[in-house]
């Protein structure tokens, strides 16, 4: 059922994606980073033919070339709140998380913190959502994402590494770093599982599918067992794309997540 319930989905990645090329355009639609460079400048001021010294002043060629923004993707700086005194929660991921074509408020990240407010745990909720981000990229800004005093991880990445066939094992070895990275500062880290597009054929799906078991199972950590459960493949509950969720379907993933995160933070807030 969970094939099916995908089925959507794939038509609108394949139409987004080239199949297993390793530099594909991410299923997190956002706007491509501009390839072409200005040329740099090839005109030098010509000499005096006075007979003072000739002109050593050459136009310096122009070396500013738009920077590609998909191997390290800018960090997302958002609060759910207003920065407080409150103990973090940090949700990393991409697209998704950062709530593409969706105002800030509408964002689950923004549900959850609200959901928090309501149930009177104090916690600060922190969007580390980058549109196009893979789990290496999740790894190479990990460090800068748990700065100040964090108490949940929610790492919910994946998305764009199947989009990218990126092998199940490679997948695995990324999200372990970023578990251990935070177990080993005593952060508490809730693991939102995805799944892989079915036009990479069966066993991808199903390698890719179990890796976030298995690791919510090695690491003994919460698991969400599909972000998107209840969302992915509905026209209502996503946008034009057929990808990203429309402000009925983030409700339905903050209610995914809800469900995992709030025994979590109720039970430290407590301890």
């Amino acid at each position: 059922m969970r094939v099916a319930c995908l089925a959507l989905v794939t038509l609108a990645l394949a139409a987004c994606s080239s199949p297993r090329a390793e530099h594909s355009a991410p299923g997190t639609q956002h706007t491509a980073p501009g390839t072409q460079h200005s040329a740099p400048g090839t005109q030098h001021t010509a000499p005096s033919t006075q007979h003072t010294a000739p002109s050593t002043e050459h136009s310096t060629p122009s070396t500013q070339h738009p920077t590609p923004s998909t191997q390290h993707p800018t960090p997302s700086t958002q609060h759910a709140t207003p920065s407080t005194q409150h103990p973090k929660i940090v949700i990393l991921g991409d697209s998704l998380t950062a709530g593409l074509g969706l105002p800030v408020s509408q964002a689950y990240p923004t549900l959850l913190q609200q959901k928090l407010d309501a149930a009177g745990l104090q916690y600060e909720v922190v969007n580390a959502g980058v549109s196009g981000d893979t789990s290496a990229g999740g790894l190479s800004r990990l460090d800068w994402s748990l700065q100040g005093d964090v108490k949940i991880l929610v790492v919910a990445l994946g998305g764009n590494d199947a989009l990218r066939a990126l092998p199940a094992a490679e997948l695995s070895d990324n999200l372990a770093k970023i578990i251990e990275a935070a177990q080993h500062r005593g952060i508490n880290v809730i693991l939102a599982g995805m799944e892989a597009p079915t036009n990479w054929g069966r066993e991808y799906d199903v390698s890719f599918h179990k890796v976030y078991p298995t690791l919510a199972a090695h690491y003994h950590i919460p698991l969400v067992p599909f972000l998107l459960q209840g969302v992915a493949g509905s026209q209502t509950l996503n946008q034009a794309d057929g990808i990203h969720p429309t402000a009925e379907g983030a409700r339905i993933v903050a209610d995914n997540v809800w469900k995992v995160l709030q025994p979590l933070a109720a039970r430290l807030q407590t301890s």
